[in-house]
């Protein structure tokens, strides 16, 4: 896998929309309980980790809540096998959790990795479709991946958090309308050393990368990784943007606008 950094393709208006909703994920991740473990000199004790499973049961997506549309209850046991926490959350909306989920991440490097891809595809997707249509566009990208993940394992209790799923139906949209872009990436098995490549090289391969992992699993084989989510949410996003992509003989570059 590449680490893209940078898009050979200029945009015409500054992409607001991306840059708020990279700047509501870094704050929220910040704010969250699990940011504190790290800045917490009593470490993981019992009720600091209570503290983190029940901020995520509350606001996490839970796929077999949100295939059932109900609230569970969830028990966590300390390593001597005792009843740590236990939980009810009987007001929870599943369907509104997934919203929530979209803007949490379980670490830094979870967060970082998904803003560092929203920040390099999602201006042009956003200049294309509109401020106001992408916004709509990446929220439905997300509720499409939790949900297509959910069908697929409705039995699965584990929280699901992160952005990537709408992310990837950026990713999507993005190959569609712009397979030649050319992106500049960050090789790691050449000791990332900085390539030019096209779109079609980073995005489809980072797409059969999911997929491959997919086939493994709901989460590969203990990874904690949604796969599947990242799939769907790719192919929700390949659609929508089969229908919004450039003309056949557009530029590949499209002018600044100025005004």
């Amino acid at each position: 896998m590449v680490i893209p950094i940078h898009d050979r393709n200029p945009v015409r208006r500054t992409p607001v929309v991306t840059y708020a909703l990279i700047a509501i994920n870094l704050i929220v991740f910040i704010f969250e309980p699990i940011h504190h473990l790290y800045l917490s000199k009593h470490g993981l004790t019992t009720p600091t980790l209570c503290q983190q499973y029940r901020f995520f049961d509350e606001y996490a997506a839970i796929p077999h809540e949100l295939v059932t549309n109900h609230p569970e209850a969830h028990t966590y046991v300390d390593q001597a096998g005792n009843v740590a926490c236990h939980d009810n959350f009987t007001q929870k909306i599943p369907a509104l959790s997934v919203l929530y989920s979209m803007f949490l991440h379980g670490s830094w490097l979870h967060v970082l990795g998904n803003m560092l891809f929203l920040y390099v595809f999602g201006n042009n997707v956003e200049d294309r479709i509109g401020r106001i249509g992408f916004a709509g566009f990446y929220l439905v990208a997300g509720y499409v991946a939790a949900y297509g993940f959910a069908l697929a394992f409705r039995d699965t209790h584990t929280t699901l958090v992160g952005a990537s799923g709408a992310i990837a139906g950026v990713l999507g949209a993005y190959l569609i309308m712009w397979p030649r872009a050319k992106v500049t990436s960050l090789v790691p098995f050449l000791l990332f050393i900085p390539l030019r490549l096209p779109a079609w090289l980073v995005l489809g391969g980072w797409f059969l990368l999911q997929w491959w992992y997919a086939a493994g699993g709901s989460v590969a084989q203990g990874t904690g990784v949604a796969y599947v989510a990242h799939v769907v949410g790719f192919v929700f996003g390949a659609i929508i943007g089969l229908f919004v992509r450039p003309r056949r003989h557009a530029s590949a570059y499209p002018p600044p606008r100025w005004a």
